[in-house]
């Protein structure tokens, strides 16, 4: 009698990965031109670095909130970390928030934006070499190197309306890098942590934790919001739903799927950002949708290659989605 094949979780199937990856995607492209708008209706110049920490301090902590009231409500019971969890938190508070986007905010405002996009979309590589290299988590294979060579073509490409020109600057360029980097050790964090923890508490707990520490160095600063609007606070409320949303759902599948299974997605962010950016804010017009289409096919292919399943083996059991 043959033995009985387990179901496969829903959470590993290929469709359920592709049709999250690319909700957290979609919100995370949506939030660029949606931070330039909120900062317009905030009064926060692009140059202004303190009031910029401080409204990602805020946006970030009201995420928390939101991420942990929507987990309560829907679990019927207040959901939260262990205390013997606390030094998780901190340490994912550091590498998610406080480390990444710190970097990130001073990088964005000393870079080109061509550059930090093709510089920022290092995250991803970054993100599968720390987990097969420092955290032994999964191999390293040809086929996960060849899918992200493709993939940040496309990156490249639908960033080539621009200028590349101009010598990198280590508080430019530099500086997104690190938080690329910072990016790559938090997923590969998160996938260890959520193994004994809710990964919506994990999540919405150092929110919470990372987005008081980035509030309370820009206020330090000098940082502040200079005009308090309806629509500048709406705006802000908006900016902590996609990160409560997309950070919760990209938590949870990193605690079920190989790190370079879900991070690969990322490269879906500046495709997903020039098209919403073109549509908020009426650029329809001077889109280079040839470019951005080519851009996005070759996104896709890298994801196929990356996610592409082994032929079944001797006795009859796919081994694609079990690789690590």
């Amino acid at each position: 009698m043959e033995p009985q094949r387990q179901e496969q979780p829903i959470l590993t199937r290929t469709w359920c990965v592709c049709l999250l990856a690319l909700v957290c995607c979609a919100l995370w492209g949506s939030a660029i031109p949606c931070i330039k708008t909120g900062y317009a209706l905030l009064g926060i110049s692009s140059a202004d670095v303190p009031s910029e920490l401080f409204f990602a301090g805020l946006r970030f902590m009201l995420a928390g909130v939101l991420a942990l009231a929507a987990a309560s409500i829907s679990e019927r019971r207040l959901v939260r970390v262990k205390r013997s969890s606390a030094p998780m938190v901190v340490c994912l508070a550091l590498a998610q928030t406080i480390v990444q986007y710190a970097f990130f905010y001073i990088g964005v405002s000393n870079a080109s934006g061509v550059k930090g996009s093709i510089v920022n979309a290092s995250a991803t590589f970054l993100a599968i070499l720390i987990a097969a290299l420092i955290f032994r988590q999964e191999q390293l294979t040809p086929r996960k190197i060849v899918g992200c060579a493709v993939g940040f073509a496309g990156v490249v490409l639908v960033n080539l309306t621009g200028s590349l020109e101009g010598a990198m600057t280590l508080t430019g360029e530099g500086f997104i890098l690190i938080a690329a980097a910072s990016s790559g050790f938090s997923a590969a964090l998160i996938r260890i942590y959520s193994q004994c923890e809710n990964p919506v508490a994990l999540s919405g707990t150092q929110f919470i934790l990372g987005g008081a520490v980035l509030a309370a160095v820009g206020a330090a600063l000098g940082g502040k919001l200079s005009q308090l609007t309806p629509a500048g606070i709406g705006m802000l409320v908006y900016l902590a739903c996609v990160s409560a949303v997309a950070y919760s759902l990209w938590s949870i599948l990193l605690k079920f799927n190989p790190t370079s299974r879900v991070v690969i997605y990322e490269f879906m962010n500046p495709v997903f950002g020039v098209i919403i950016s073109a549509a908020l804010l009426g650029e329809n017009a001077t889109l280079p949708w040839r470019q951005t289409l080519a851009a996005l096919a070759l996104i896709s292919a890298g994801i196929l290659i990356v996610n592409r399943e082994k032929k079944e083996g001797p006795e009859g059991n796919p081994r694609g989605l079990q690789e690590t």
